[in-house]
């Protein structure tokens, strides 16, 4: 998916801070992004997978933490 489909099926599902999290990464706003590796952003795996990539793409660093450290 492109990085336009990805923004269109977002806002299609009303995904507005995601929009938001590929619009700040654009801007340069966002330059890394903690998140869970076994929960990820969005349900739909493959949405999942194609924002991960656009937002990389983007320049955004991901950093994948665990459940475990999540909770501290």
């Amino acid at each position: 998916m492109t990085k336009e489909e990805v923004l269109s099926v977002l806002k299609s599902r009303g995904m507005d801070d995601m929009v938001e999290l590929v619009e700040d990464a654009e801007a340069g706003y966002l330059e890394e992004l903690e998140l869970v590796e076994s929960i990820g952003l969005v349900y739909d795996r493959d949405l999942n997978e194609a924002l991960l990539r656009v937002l990389t793409e983007l320049g955004v660093q991901l950093i994948f933490v665990t459940d475990e450290e999540e909770g501290s």
